[in-house]
Protein backbone atom coordinates (compact mmCIF):
# COMPACT_ATOMS: atom_id res chain seq x y z
CA UNK A 1 0.00 0.00 0.00
CA UNK A 2 1.61 3.53 -0.84
CA UNK A 3 2.69 5.68 1.70
CA UNK A 4 -0.18 8.50 1.29
CA UNK A 5 1.46 12.12 2.01
CA UNK A 6 -0.92 14.49 3.54
CA UNK A 7 -0.50 17.33 1.34
CA UNK A 8 -3.53 19.27 -0.70
CA UNK A 9 -5.24 16.99 -3.02
CA UNK A 10 -4.71 19.73 -5.47
CA UNK A 11 -1.05 19.68 -4.84
CA UNK A 12 1.93 17.00 -4.62
CA UNK A 13 0.69 15.79 -1.10
CA UNK A 14 -1.52 16.89 1.50
CA UNK A 15 -3.31 16.45 5.26
CA UNK A 16 -5.91 18.01 6.86
CA UNK A 17 -7.17 17.87 10.16
CA UNK A 18 -9.63 15.67 10.46
CA UNK A 19 -10.48 15.83 14.07
CA UNK A 20 -11.50 12.49 13.86
CA UNK A 21 -10.81 12.11 10.11
CA UNK A 22 -7.14 13.44 9.54
CA UNK A 23 -4.69 11.44 7.72
CA UNK A 24 -1.77 12.60 5.39
CA UNK A 25 -3.41 12.49 1.63
CA UNK A 26 -1.28 11.71 -0.98
CA UNK A 27 -0.44 12.83 -4.25
CA UNK A 28 -2.58 13.67 -7.18
CA UNK A 29 -2.03 10.19 -8.68
CA UNK A 30 -1.96 7.65 -5.48
CA UNK A 31 -5.27 5.54 -4.82
CA UNK A 32 -6.85 6.63 -1.56
CA UNK A 33 -6.79 3.47 0.43
CA UNK A 34 -10.29 3.44 1.56
CA UNK A 35 -13.43 5.25 0.09
CA UNK A 36 -13.57 8.93 0.48
CA UNK A 37 -16.54 9.20 1.09
CA UNK A 38 -18.34 11.46 4.12
CA UNK A 39 -16.85 10.71 7.76
CA UNK A 40 -18.32 12.08 11.13
CA UNK A 41 -15.61 14.54 12.63
CA UNK A 42 -14.49 13.04 16.26
CA UNK A 43 -12.32 14.75 18.41
CA UNK A 44 -11.59 18.33 16.78
CA UNK A 45 -12.53 21.41 17.70
CA UNK A 46 -11.93 25.14 16.02
CA UNK A 47 -8.82 26.85 17.40
CA UNK A 48 -9.31 29.99 18.96
CA UNK A 49 -8.06 33.13 17.03
CA UNK A 50 -4.25 33.35 18.39
CA UNK A 51 -4.24 30.32 20.07
CA UNK A 52 -1.48 29.26 17.84
CA UNK A 53 0.12 32.01 16.95
CA UNK A 54 3.21 30.65 14.95
CA UNK A 55 0.70 28.52 12.77
CA UNK A 56 1.24 29.51 8.96
CA UNK A 57 -0.67 27.82 5.99
CA UNK A 58 1.16 27.65 2.60
CA UNK A 59 -0.61 27.97 -0.21
CA UNK A 60 0.57 24.73 -2.30
CA UNK A 61 -1.66 23.30 0.30
CA UNK A 62 0.42 22.27 3.32
CA UNK A 63 0.80 23.82 6.79
CA UNK A 64 4.04 25.07 8.68
CA UNK A 65 4.95 26.64 11.67
CA UNK A 66 7.59 29.92 12.09
CA UNK A 67 10.62 28.56 13.24
CA UNK A 68 12.17 32.35 12.89
CA UNK A 69 10.42 35.42 11.69
CA UNK A 70 11.43 34.74 8.29
CA UNK A 71 11.64 31.04 7.93
CA UNK A 72 8.90 28.25 7.82
CA UNK A 73 9.12 24.44 9.09
CA UNK A 74 7.43 22.69 6.80
CA UNK A 75 7.49 19.33 5.74
CA UNK A 76 10.09 18.14 2.12
CA UNK A 77 7.31 16.58 0.24
CA UNK A 78 5.80 19.95 0.22
CA UNK A 79 8.26 21.33 -1.92
CA UNK A 80 10.11 19.89 -5.07
CA UNK A 81 13.46 20.87 -3.98
CA UNK A 82 16.40 23.36 -3.16
CA UNK A 83 16.68 27.02 -4.38
CA UNK A 84 14.96 30.07 -5.48
CA UNK A 85 11.05 30.09 -5.01
CA UNK A 86 8.76 33.20 -4.91
CA UNK A 87 5.60 31.23 -5.94
CA UNK A 88 4.87 29.99 -2.17
CA UNK A 89 2.26 32.30 -0.34
CA UNK A 90 2.26 32.01 3.22
CA UNK A 91 -0.69 33.36 4.94
CA UNK A 92 -0.55 33.94 8.82
CA UNK A 93 -1.99 35.61 11.88
CA UNK A 94 -5.32 34.75 11.49
CA UNK A 95 -7.49 31.58 12.12
CA UNK A 96 -9.46 32.32 9.58
CA UNK A 97 -8.15 32.18 5.84
CA UNK A 98 -10.16 34.92 4.87
CA UNK A 99 -9.85 36.93 7.66
CA UNK A 100 -8.80 40.77 5.82
CA UNK A 101 -6.35 41.05 8.44
CA UNK A 102 -4.17 38.54 8.19
CA UNK A 103 -0.96 38.84 6.68
CA UNK A 104 0.73 37.13 3.37
CA UNK A 105 4.44 36.62 2.54
CA UNK A 106 5.97 35.44 -0.57
CA UNK A 107 8.43 33.03 -0.29
CA UNK A 108 11.85 33.99 -2.18
CA UNK A 109 14.25 30.53 -1.47
CA UNK A 110 13.72 27.01 -0.37
CA UNK A 111 16.08 24.23 1.68
CA UNK A 112 14.72 20.60 1.21
CA UNK A 113 16.03 18.46 3.75
CA UNK A 114 19.70 17.05 1.72
CA UNK A 115 18.88 13.33 1.13
CA UNK A 116 15.52 13.47 1.23
CA UNK A 117 13.81 10.70 -1.12
CA UNK A 118 10.25 9.76 -0.02
CA UNK A 119 10.75 8.19 3.42
CA UNK A 120 12.33 9.62 6.32
CA UNK A 121 14.13 13.14 6.44
CA UNK A 122 10.14 14.93 5.78
CA UNK A 123 11.39 18.38 6.37
CA UNK A 124 12.14 22.16 4.90
CA UNK A 125 12.54 25.35 5.49
CA UNK A 126 10.85 28.22 3.61
CA UNK A 127 12.38 31.96 3.55
CA UNK A 128 10.08 34.83 3.67
CA UNK A 129 10.87 37.52 1.40
CA UNK A 130 10.46 39.84 4.99
CA UNK A 131 10.21 39.33 8.03
CA UNK A 132 6.78 38.41 10.06
CA UNK A 133 6.91 39.54 13.75
CA UNK A 134 5.54 36.24 14.96
CA UNK A 135 5.76 34.32 18.05
CA UNK A 136 8.23 31.33 17.55
CA UNK A 137 7.89 27.58 17.79
CA UNK A 138 10.85 25.92 19.36
CA UNK A 139 11.71 22.39 18.33
CA UNK A 140 12.56 19.61 20.45
CA UNK A 141 16.28 18.23 21.04
CA UNK A 142 15.88 15.33 22.71
CA UNK A 143 12.91 12.60 23.59
CA UNK A 144 11.91 14.30 26.52
CA UNK A 145 8.41 14.64 25.13
CA UNK A 146 8.13 11.56 23.51
CA UNK A 147 5.15 9.90 25.50
CA UNK A 148 1.05 11.26 26.50
CA UNK A 149 -0.43 13.14 24.02
CA UNK A 150 0.39 15.91 21.47
CA UNK A 151 -1.89 18.38 19.88
CA UNK A 152 -1.86 18.57 16.13
CA UNK A 153 -3.61 21.53 14.07
CA UNK A 154 -4.61 22.77 10.25
CA UNK A 155 -6.37 23.76 7.69
CA UNK A 156 -7.16 20.38 5.74
CA UNK A 157 -9.59 18.49 5.20
CA UNK A 158 -12.12 17.16 7.72
CA UNK A 159 -13.52 14.39 5.67
CA UNK A 160 -11.50 12.21 3.72
CA UNK A 161 -10.86 13.32 0.34
CA UNK A 162 -12.73 16.59 1.01
CA UNK A 163 -11.38 20.42 0.65
CA UNK A 164 -9.16 22.90 3.13
CA UNK A 165 -10.94 24.44 5.88
CA UNK A 166 -11.74 27.82 6.25
CA UNK A 167 -11.04 27.84 9.79
CA UNK A 168 -7.84 26.61 11.99
CA UNK A 169 -8.69 23.12 13.25
CA UNK A 170 -6.92 21.48 16.44
CA UNK A 171 -6.87 18.05 18.04
CA UNK A 172 -5.11 16.03 20.43
CA UNK A 173 -3.63 12.76 19.44
CA UNK A 174 -1.42 9.72 21.71
CA UNK A 175 2.03 8.44 21.14
CA UNK A 176 2.34 5.55 19.69
CA UNK A 177 5.55 3.68 20.00
CA UNK A 178 7.42 2.61 17.19
CA UNK A 179 7.12 -0.92 18.15
CA UNK A 180 3.13 -0.89 17.71
CA UNK A 181 3.24 1.77 15.41
CA UNK A 182 4.80 -0.68 13.01
CA UNK A 183 2.99 -3.65 14.23
CA UNK A 184 -0.32 -2.20 12.26
CA UNK A 185 2.10 -4.10 9.40
CA UNK A 186 1.81 -2.99 5.78
CA UNK A 187 3.51 0.70 5.18
CA UNK A 188 3.69 0.65 8.72
CA UNK A 189 6.39 -1.76 8.96
CA UNK A 190 8.78 0.02 6.92
CA UNK A 191 8.65 2.87 9.90
CA UNK A 192 12.24 4.65 10.24
CA UNK A 193 13.19 4.89 13.66
CA UNK A 194 14.31 8.24 14.97
CA UNK A 195 13.02 9.85 11.82
CA UNK A 196 10.03 8.69 12.13
CA UNK A 197 7.26 9.18 15.04
CA UNK A 198 3.71 7.90 15.16
CA UNK A 199 0.48 9.54 16.87
CA UNK A 200 -3.58 8.29 16.43
CA UNK A 201 -5.93 6.60 18.66
CA UNK A 202 -5.33 2.81 18.14
CA UNK A 203 -7.21 0.88 16.90
CA UNK A 204 -10.71 2.86 16.49
CA UNK A 205 -8.87 5.89 14.56
CA UNK A 206 -11.51 8.54 14.25
CA UNK A 207 -8.63 11.88 15.50
CA UNK A 208 -5.86 12.10 12.57
CA UNK A 209 -4.49 14.94 10.16
CA UNK A 210 -5.93 14.75 6.57
CA UNK A 211 -5.46 16.20 3.66
CA UNK A 212 -4.18 19.44 3.28
CA UNK A 213 -2.32 18.98 7.05
CA UNK A 214 0.89 18.19 5.56
CA UNK A 215 3.74 20.21 7.28
CA UNK A 216 1.99 21.24 10.14
CA UNK A 217 3.64 20.86 13.62
CA UNK A 218 2.72 18.22 16.02
CA UNK A 219 3.57 19.78 18.95
CA UNK A 220 2.69 19.89 23.28
CA UNK A 221 3.94 21.55 26.27
CA UNK A 222 7.36 21.03 28.59
CA UNK A 223 8.16 21.32 32.02
CA UNK A 224 7.73 25.18 31.98
CA UNK A 225 4.56 25.43 30.00
CA UNK A 226 5.68 26.56 27.14
CA UNK A 227 4.69 24.92 23.45
CA UNK A 228 7.65 22.63 21.84
CA UNK A 229 6.93 20.77 18.62
CA UNK A 230 7.61 17.23 18.72
CA UNK A 231 7.25 16.25 14.81
CA UNK A 232 6.21 17.51 11.53
CA UNK A 233 3.00 15.93 9.92
CA UNK A 234 4.02 13.56 6.83
CA UNK A 235 2.13 10.59 6.19
CA UNK A 236 -0.53 8.09 6.54
CA UNK A 237 -2.81 5.33 5.21
CA UNK A 238 -5.99 7.16 5.08
CA UNK A 239 -7.86 9.43 7.74
CA UNK A 240 -8.22 8.65 10.79
CA UNK A 241 -9.16 5.20 10.03
CA UNK A 242 -8.95 2.17 12.47
CA UNK A 243 -5.66 0.62 13.42
CA UNK A 244 -3.47 3.72 10.58
CA UNK A 245 -2.31 6.49 12.94
CA UNK A 246 -0.72 9.19 11.71
CA UNK A 247 3.22 9.44 10.72
CA UNK A 248 5.47 12.38 12.20
CA UNK A 249 8.81 13.82 11.34
CA UNK A 250 10.93 13.32 14.81
CA UNK A 251 12.40 16.92 14.22
CA UNK A 252 14.68 16.22 17.50
CA UNK A 253 16.32 13.75 15.34
CA UNK A 254 17.04 16.89 12.90
CA UNK A 255 17.10 19.76 15.13
CA UNK A 256 20.85 20.22 14.50
CA UNK A 257 20.12 20.13 10.71
CA UNK A 258 17.63 22.31 11.02
CA UNK A 259 19.38 24.67 12.72
CA UNK A 260 22.26 24.51 10.38
CA UNK A 261 20.06 25.38 7.66
CA UNK A 262 18.79 28.26 9.21
CA UNK A 263 22.03 29.94 10.22
CA UNK A 264 23.01 29.80 6.73
CA UNK A 265 19.63 30.64 5.17
CA UNK A 266 20.11 34.32 7.56
CA UNK A 267 20.14 33.43 11.24
CA UNK A 268 18.57 30.75 13.74
CA UNK A 269 16.22 31.23 16.27
CA UNK A 270 16.98 34.35 17.64
CA UNK A 271 20.04 34.85 16.25
CA UNK A 272 21.48 31.85 17.91
CA UNK A 273 18.55 29.27 18.57
CA UNK A 274 18.15 30.46 21.92
CA UNK A 275 14.87 29.74 23.69
CA UNK A 276 13.61 31.19 27.00
CA UNK A 277 11.02 29.50 29.04
CA UNK A 278 7.62 31.47 29.27
CA UNK A 279 6.21 31.21 32.69
CA UNK A 280 3.30 32.85 31.93
CA UNK A 281 1.20 36.04 33.66
CA UNK A 282 2.32 36.62 37.00
CA UNK A 283 0.41 38.21 40.26
CA UNK A 284 1.94 39.62 43.13
CA UNK A 285 0.90 42.23 45.28
CA UNK A 286 2.35 45.38 46.59
CA UNK A 287 4.43 45.12 49.44
CA UNK A 288 4.93 41.06 49.15
CA UNK A 289 8.59 39.91 48.40
CA UNK A 290 9.01 37.81 45.39
CA UNK A 291 11.77 35.65 43.73
CA UNK A 292 10.80 33.63 39.82
CA UNK A 293 13.49 32.06 38.19
CA UNK A 294 13.84 31.70 34.20
CA UNK A 295 15.39 28.67 31.89
CA UNK A 296 16.80 28.94 28.59
CA UNK A 297 18.23 26.54 26.48
CA UNK A 298 20.03 26.17 22.84
CA UNK A 299 23.16 28.19 22.68
CA UNK A 300 26.44 28.08 24.42
CA UNK A 301 26.24 28.40 28.25
CA UNK A 302 26.53 30.39 30.36
CA UNK A 303 23.81 33.08 29.32
CA UNK A 304 23.98 36.73 30.63
CA UNK A 305 20.58 37.73 31.42
CA UNK A 306 18.21 41.06 30.43
CA UNK A 307 14.75 42.23 31.13
CA UNK A 308 12.47 45.25 30.40
CA UNK A 309 9.35 46.33 31.91
CA UNK A 310 9.52 44.56 35.08
CA UNK A 311 7.27 46.50 37.99
CA UNK A 312 9.34 48.62 39.95
CA UNK A 313 11.28 47.44 42.93
CA UNK A 314 12.13 44.14 41.13
CA UNK A 315 15.36 43.24 39.15
CA UNK A 316 16.98 40.51 37.55
CA UNK A 317 20.33 38.85 38.57
CA UNK A 318 22.47 39.21 34.78
CA UNK A 319 23.98 35.32 35.69
CA UNK A 320 20.84 33.34 37.19
CA UNK A 321 17.94 35.13 35.50
CA UNK A 322 16.10 35.36 38.89
CA UNK A 323 13.74 38.14 39.01
CA UNK A 324 13.73 39.11 42.65
CA UNK A 325 12.49 42.00 45.01
CA UNK A 326 9.60 43.73 46.73
CA UNK A 327 7.41 45.42 44.21
CA UNK A 328 5.83 49.03 45.25
CA UNK A 329 3.46 50.45 42.38
CA UNK A 330 0.27 48.66 41.37
CA UNK A 331 -0.21 47.78 37.83
CA UNK A 332 0.01 45.53 34.91
CA UNK A 333 3.61 45.36 33.52
CA UNK A 334 4.57 43.94 29.93
CA UNK A 335 7.90 42.04 30.62
CA UNK A 336 10.33 40.76 28.19
CA UNK A 337 13.03 38.63 29.35
CA UNK A 338 16.34 37.80 27.15
CA UNK A 339 18.86 35.40 27.23
CA UNK A 340 22.19 36.14 25.44
CA UNK A 341 24.72 33.25 25.30
CA UNK A 342 28.22 33.04 25.68
CA UNK A 343 28.88 32.27 22.17
CA UNK A 344 26.66 34.97 20.60
CA UNK A 345 22.89 34.27 19.65
CA UNK A 346 19.82 35.45 22.31
CA UNK A 347 16.29 34.53 22.94
CA UNK A 348 13.62 36.32 24.51
CA UNK A 349 10.13 35.74 25.64
CA UNK A 350 7.27 37.99 26.82
CA UNK A 351 4.43 38.05 29.30
CA UNK A 352 2.18 39.83 31.54
CA UNK A 353 2.93 40.87 35.44
CA UNK A 354 0.00 42.13 37.07
CA UNK A 355 0.89 43.83 40.86
CA UNK A 356 -2.02 44.30 42.86
CA UNK A 357 -2.94 46.78 45.98
CA UNK A 358 -3.15 46.17 48.99
CA UNK A 359 -6.50 46.24 50.19
CA UNK A 360 -7.61 46.35 46.46
CA UNK A 361 -7.67 43.83 43.57
CA UNK A 362 -7.01 44.34 40.27
CA UNK A 363 -7.98 41.97 37.41
CA UNK A 364 -6.84 38.09 37.57
CA UNK A 365 -6.80 35.60 35.23
CA UNK A 366 -6.78 32.20 34.92
CA UNK A 367 -5.30 31.48 31.23
CA UNK A 368 -5.40 27.45 31.77
CA UNK A 369 -6.89 25.55 29.23
CA UNK A 370 -9.30 23.49 30.21
CA UNK A 371 -11.19 20.53 28.51
CA UNK A 372 -15.01 20.72 28.32
CA UNK A 373 -16.21 16.63 27.56
CA UNK A 374 -19.95 16.28 26.58
CA UNK A 375 -22.95 16.82 28.82
CA UNK A 376 -20.31 17.05 32.19
CA UNK A 377 -19.07 19.56 34.09
CA UNK A 378 -16.07 21.15 35.08
CA UNK A 379 -14.32 24.08 37.23
CA UNK A 380 -11.21 26.00 36.90
CA UNK A 381 -10.42 28.24 40.21
CA UNK A 382 -8.64 31.66 40.71
CA UNK A 383 -7.18 32.17 44.03
CA UNK A 384 -7.16 35.58 45.66
CA UNK A 385 -4.93 36.68 48.74
CA UNK A 386 -3.62 39.85 50.10
CA UNK A 387 -6.78 42.06 49.39
CA UNK A 388 -9.19 43.67 52.19
CA UNK A 389 -12.69 43.72 52.62
CA UNK A 390 -15.61 42.86 50.37
CA UNK A 391 -15.96 42.60 46.62
CA UNK A 392 -17.39 45.51 44.74
CA UNK A 393 -21.12 45.80 43.85
CA UNK A 394 -19.95 46.36 40.42
CA UNK A 395 -17.34 43.30 39.94
CA UNK A 396 -16.76 41.60 36.37
CA UNK A 397 -16.19 38.45 35.80
CA UNK A 398 -15.01 38.06 31.81
CA UNK A 399 -15.54 34.35 29.99
CA UNK A 400 -13.71 32.84 26.94
CA UNK A 401 -14.87 29.68 25.84
CA UNK A 402 -14.21 27.79 22.78
CA UNK A 403 -17.37 25.29 21.79
CA UNK A 404 -19.27 24.35 18.75
CA UNK A 405 -23.02 24.70 20.30
CA UNK A 406 -23.00 27.90 22.82
CA UNK A 407 -26.82 27.06 23.84
CA UNK A 408 -25.70 23.96 25.54
CA UNK A 409 -23.58 26.04 28.35
CA UNK A 410 -24.54 26.95 31.67
CA UNK A 411 -21.68 28.92 33.44
CA UNK A 412 -21.89 29.84 37.27
CA UNK A 413 -19.32 31.93 39.51
CA UNK A 414 -18.66 29.89 42.80
CA UNK A 415 -18.16 32.29 45.40
CA UNK A 416 -15.53 31.22 48.18
CA UNK A 417 -17.95 30.75 50.64
CA UNK A 418 -20.16 28.31 47.90
CA UNK A 419 -22.27 30.65 46.68
CA UNK A 420 -23.62 30.61 43.00
CA UNK A 421 -23.99 33.04 40.63
CA UNK A 422 -25.20 32.55 37.11
CA UNK A 423 -23.23 34.25 34.87
CA UNK A 424 -24.79 32.09 30.97
CA UNK A 425 -27.73 30.21 31.23
CA UNK A 426 -27.88 27.83 27.71
CA UNK A 427 -28.61 31.15 25.62
CA UNK A 428 -26.81 31.89 22.09
CA UNK A 429 -28.83 29.21 20.44
CA UNK A 430 -25.76 26.69 17.95
CA UNK A 431 -23.48 30.08 17.81
CA UNK A 432 -20.09 28.80 18.08
CA UNK A 433 -18.06 30.38 21.71
CA UNK A 434 -18.45 32.38 24.86
CA UNK A 435 -16.66 35.84 24.78
CA UNK A 436 -18.45 38.03 27.46
CA UNK A 437 -17.93 40.01 30.51
CA UNK A 438 -20.36 40.05 33.11
CA UNK A 439 -21.20 42.63 35.53
CA UNK A 440 -22.13 40.83 39.22
CA UNK A 441 -22.70 42.55 42.42
CA UNK A 442 -20.40 40.64 44.81
CA UNK A 443 -20.52 43.11 47.50
CA UNK A 444 -21.84 40.38 50.15
CA UNK A 445 -18.53 38.55 49.41
CA UNK A 446 -14.91 38.55 50.83
CA UNK A 447 -12.49 39.00 48.23
CA UNK A 448 -10.03 36.58 49.51
CA UNK A 449 -10.06 32.61 48.95
CA UNK A 450 -10.23 30.07 45.70
CA UNK A 451 -13.16 31.65 43.47
CA UNK A 452 -14.31 28.80 40.79
CA UNK A 453 -15.86 29.38 37.57
CA UNK A 454 -18.25 26.26 36.48
CA UNK A 455 -18.98 25.31 33.42
CA UNK A 456 -21.31 22.53 32.67
CA UNK A 457 -22.03 21.11 29.00
CA UNK A 458 -25.60 20.23 29.40
CA UNK A 459 -26.63 19.10 26.20
CA UNK A 460 -25.18 15.35 24.08
CA UNK A 461 -23.02 16.22 20.77
CA UNK A 462 -20.69 18.99 21.58
CA UNK A 463 -17.69 20.31 23.02
CA UNK A 464 -15.17 22.73 23.50
CA UNK A 465 -12.79 24.00 26.13
CA UNK A 466 -12.18 27.43 28.49
CA UNK A 467 -9.39 29.40 27.32
CA UNK A 468 -9.63 31.81 29.99
CA UNK A 469 -11.55 33.54 32.71
CA UNK A 470 -10.61 37.23 34.76
CA UNK A 471 -11.92 38.19 37.83
CA UNK A 472 -12.18 41.75 38.73
CA UNK A 473 -13.36 42.07 42.12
Amino acid sequence: MTRLRRMALCAVAAIALVAGGGALAGPANASPAVPTGPQPIVGGTTAAQGEFPWMVRLSMGCGGAMYTTSLVLTAAHCVNGTGTNTSITATWGSVDLQDPSRTTRQSNYVYRAPGYNGNGKDWALIRLASPISSPLLRIATDTSLHSGSFTVAGWGAAVQGGGQQRYLRKATVPFISDSTCAAQGGEYAGLIANEEICAGVLPGGGIDTCQGDSGGPMFKRDASNEWVQVGITSWGIGCAQPNAPGVYTEVRTFAADILAAAVSLGGGPGGGGVAVGNPGSRTSTVGTAVSATHSASGGTAPYTWSATGLPPGLSISSSTGTVSGTPTTAGSYGVTVTATAAAGGSGSTSYTWTVNAVGGCGAITNGTDLTIPDVSTVESTITVSGCSGNASASSSVEVHIVHTYRGDLVVTLVAPDGSLYTLHNRTGGSADNLDSTFTVNLSSEARNGAWKLRVRDAAAADTGYLNSWTLTL
